[in-house]
């Protein structure tokens, strides 16, 4: 005997089949995909989407970053494994939709009048009643009452062995097992507009049409077809950035790794780009003013688009998503920091435009300045700003050694229990890269800002730097004078720098000071001074790369006291040596005002106070990274605005699923399917013998049923068995 080894190769295809169907079918296969998804759509949540690999490792280290990037967790909502989920869940709904409808639609049109009547006395609704009509006349009328009630009806006349009478069957809330078919439908079509509108149809051409993703640079013409989308692409997201004055018809899609450009039919030309601000500084408008020409016909159309105020033109959707700089110009005043030979003493112009660099030459060494941004409004908290400067308006010559140099860089922005918001004005914003491509970032404000509330206090330069894009900005305070320009500072800053300048200054402090028939007091009092003046300029050379960086200002004069000064006497001593070191930091501004032509400052609080933030301000500037820094002296603002184009043909079957999801959720949570019947057979023994026409009266037995038992379900139970039998409640 042969056994055919095809058959049983079918069988198995066939029965592989069925369970294949089956699984995909059940519900704890569905169940198990929307929980996959909800934990994916928690981490896209909670996990920044689509930043730069460096924020990645500065936050997971480097290992982590990398596992996290292999699995897409970057770019969840557009990874491979989250459509394939996305594709089985429709399938695994479709499938279980499939198999249930065509039950559900029958079981819509049965009342299940064929049930026994001996069945209705195991129901747990249950009443019995004498009628006074016979079972015909009482069916027709229970019926007819139940119909108006918008039950669906059938009566049923039977005459069997097991006994003879009429069947009145009932049936609502039909409409629960609909919500069925419309929830489970909801799911398939957000899912088909989600996958229609995500990356899958971009991802499909890249895949059929051989396009690439561009990692480059250069010019967007200059960008081969290869890494283009047609202008018939069905489905697209991508953002197009528009300086005014200018047009643009290819926008950006944000692609792992790199971009694609997206061709539109059209152009946008951007006519005037309108922001207004709340008094916290927050935008409360994003408006642009564009005109749209077509490429086809060349018709203009001008258009306003807004924030939730999208244009639409042939399909496609323009939405205001945000701002940026278009291409503003900026005017820079290079002024020296450093001391010694590190950087020209003679400041210099220079011109440049956001986005853009300029190349800059100190001494051997070769930097590059970038420009970065442009910020025009710059509304600050200055709630308590008053000991921001760390003593500022204080008498110059009762400065506190140990306060002044915990001042050194602090931040500008300190939080305060109480706010006080101001707009200080212009800020530019940029980056210093040496030759071998490291870079710090600047953030200098164009005006000085006043930061305490003293009256005699001087307005200061804010000039902030920091070392990581995470990092916050620390912030060199730099006395304005009485033209309101840091000038006065720089050539103090010079000054102190040469020498012959330094001894001078002591020269006249010590003639000052010491009375001219005391020469034995000039001579150790100039000796004091000096050595003061010399530690806190630092050294004339500056230190070999190679080498750590010397001390300077008040830090210095803090190493030399704990190094030289008994501990007990340390704190008298470093009083009298800051005394003498501030005296002769006024003789060196005034001698430095007398060689400009400039009338000596008087003795007056506010020169004390300018003297006091120049101090600190000295002995910060030796902690600042950079040879120069760059003034903002002038600008002419282009703005640019940023815009989401958007091509969504499964937008409006998201819209249908969501109706269908909502229709769904209310039939089955708030409509009932309820069954009634009601057995009527011939009240006595002879008339049931007889037939089910004769007698006079009929016993009723009315049992009702539903899918969730509810105090309204008892209550109408009652309400029936009293409209129906006539009894009362």
């Amino acid at each position: 005997m042969t056994v055919s080894t095809h058959g049983l190769r079918l069988k198995s295809r066939s029965h592989a089949l069925r369970s294949s169907v089956e699984l995909l079918s059940s519900m704890r296969f569905s169940i198990a995909l929307l929980t996959v998804i909800c934990i994916a759509s928690v981490i896209g949540t909670v996990l920044k989407q689509h930043e730069p690999l460096g924020n990645y490792v500065n936050q997971f280290g480097p290992f982590w970053a990398q596992v996290f990037g292999a699995v897409n967790l970057y770019t969840v909502y557009s990874a491979w494994w989250f459509m394939l989920i996305l594709a089985f869940l429709v399938i695994s709904t479709s499938l279980c939709i499939s198999r249930n409808t065509p039950k559900i639609l029958a079981d819509l049109n049965q009342v299940k009048e064929n049930i026994r009547e001996q069945s209705l006395k195991a129901f747990g609704q249950r009443a019995e009643a004498a009628l006074g009509e016979t079972p015909e006349t009482a069916a027709r009328r229970i019926g007819q009452t139940l119909v108006q009630g918008g039950w669906k009806v059938k009566l049923q006349q039977r005459d069997t062995p097991g006994g003879s009478g009429w069947m009145v069957a009932a049936k609502a809330g039909a409409a629960n097992k609909l919500g069925y078919i419309a929830a489970h439908s909801a799911i398939v079509l957000v899912c088909v507009g989600g996958l229609l509108d995500g990356d899958l149809v971009v991802r499909a051409q890249m895949w059929l049409n051989n396009k690439a993703i561009y990692t480059g640079g250069g010019l967007i013409a200059d960008v081969p077809a290869q890494h283009r989308l047609g202008e018939g692409n069905p489905t697209f997201r991508a953002n197009l950035l528009v300086a005014e004055g200018t047009q643009s018809s290819t926008a950006i899609l944000n692609q792992p790794g790199g971009v694609l450009l997206q061709d539109l039919p059209f152009a946008v030309e951007l006519k005037k780009f309108i922001v207004e601000y709340y008094s916290t500084g927050m935008p409360k408008l994003f408006a642009s003013d564009i005109v749209i020409h077509d490429k086809e016909t060349g018709e203009k159309t001008a258009a306003r688009v807004e924030v939730n105020h999208p244009a639409h033109y042939k399909g496609i959707e323009i939405f205001q998503s945000s701002f940026d700089d278009g291409g503003s110009s900026v005017t820079l005043k290079a002024v020296p920091i450093a001391t010694g030979t590190q950087v020209s003493s003679k400041p210099f112009e220079i011109q440049g435009t956001i986005g853009g660099s300029s190349s800059l030459t100190n001494g051997s060494e070769k930097m590059t300045l970038e420009y970065s941004a442009l910020r025009v409004i710059n509304v600050e908290n200055f709630g308590g700003a008053g000991n921001l400067d760390g003593g500022s308006g204080a008498d110059v010559r009762k400065v506190d050694l140990r306060q002044s140099i915990d001042a050194r860089l602090g931040a500008a922005n300190k939080t305060k229990e109480q706010k006080e918001l101001r707009n200080v004005g212009p800020s530019v914003t940029y980056k210093l890269r040496d030759a071998s491509g490291q870079a710090r970032e600047f953030h200098n404000y164009m005006l000085p800002v006043k930061m305490d509330t003293a009256e005699a206090s001087p307005a200061v330069f804010l000039l902030g730097v920091r070392d990581t894009l995470n990092g916050a900005f620390q912030y060199l305070r730099i006395p304005a004078d009485e033209l309101g320009s840091m000038d006065s500072f720089l050539r103090l800053r010079q000054a102190l720098a040469d020498p012959v300048q330094r001894e001078r200054a002591v020269q006249r402090y010590v003639r000052q000071a010491i009375a001219a028939d005391r020469p034995e007091l000039a001579q150790q009092l100039t000796a004091s001074a000096s050595r003061a003046l010399a530690l806190f300029a630092g050294p004339d050379q500056p230190a070999e790369a190679t080498q750590p960086k010397a001390l300077a200002g008040l830090q210095a004069i803090s190493a030399f006291m704990e190094a030289n000064v008994p501990e007990d006497e340390r704190n008298r001593a470093g009083e009298v040596l800051v005394r003498i070191l501030n005296g002769v930091l006024f003789e060196l501004a005034q001698l430095t005002r007398e060689q400009n032509g400039l009338k000596p400052m008087p003795l007056d609080d506010k020169t004390q106070a300018y003297m006091a933030q120049a101090v600190l301000s000295l002995s910060d500037a030796h902690h600042y990274p950079a040879p120069m820094a760059f003034e903002l002296k002038d600008f002419t603002q282009v703005q640019a605005s940023v815009f989401q184009v958007t091509r969504t043909p499964g937008k409006n079957i998201v819209y249908l699923g969501c109706a269908f999801l909502i229709l769904g959720i209310f039939a089955m949570l708030y409509v009932r399917e309820r069954r009634l019947w009601v057995w009527l057979a011939p009240a006595d023994t002879t008339a049931a013998e007889k037939g089910p026409e004769s007698g006079t009266g009929s016993l009723a037995t009315m049992a009702m049923s539903s899918n969730r038992q509810t105090l309204d379900g008892g209550k109408e139970f009652e309400m029936l068995k009293t409209k129906l039998l006539q009894v009362p409640r």
